[in-house]
């Protein structure tokens, strides 16, 4: 099992884009982009599990996934001042905008699926889907190469 997680882990590494190169999930300590990773696995299945929900009509269910999401899984258990710090340093201040509003309609999605309003779900959950195309787009664009810009396409547009 252990080798499963390693062997995971290292296929969901969230390397920077090339504008970002230096900076990013890549500069980390070993440990801490290992954490990341096992972070964006646990976030992929949230979502998932969050859609299975949402279009079962099973509003209740949403609540403790969305709650998870919004405290974090992994990154914010357990990490020591120094882990902390690399983080904060390390990470570029957009990512860390994005990851602030990612938790931020994470606490919104629980909080509306509390109260059953069915759009504002769909809304939040669309936010948060938002903003994990926005983040792959800008820092991952080696591990989701569909968001590379087209430099061709460019080219002819001119």
């Amino acid at each position: 099992m252990k080798l499963l997680v390693i062997i995971l882990s290292l296929f969901f590494i969230v390397p920077t884009g090339s504008a970002n190169e230096g900076s990013g999930v890549s500069s980390l300590s070993p440990e801490l982009q290992l954490l990341f990773s096992e972070e964006m696995v646990e976030l992929k299945k949230g979502m998932n599990q969050i859609m299975d929900a949402y279009v079962a009509g099973q509003w209740n269910d949403i609540v403790p996934i969305a709650k998870k999401m919004e405290n974090s899984y992994v990154l914010r258990k357990g990490l020591s001042q120094d882990q902390m710090d690399q983080l904060h340093s390390k990470l570029p201040k957009e990512f860390l905008s994005l990851d602030e509003r990612f938790h931020y309609y994470s606490r919104m999605l629980a909080h509306v699926s509390e109260k059953k309003k069915v759009e504002l779900i769909g809304f939040y959950f669309s936010k948060m889907s938002e903003t994990c195309v926005s983040c792959h787009r800008l820092y991952a664009t080696r591990k989701f190469p569909s968001f590379k810009p087209d430099v061709e396409a460019d080219k002819h547009h001119h």
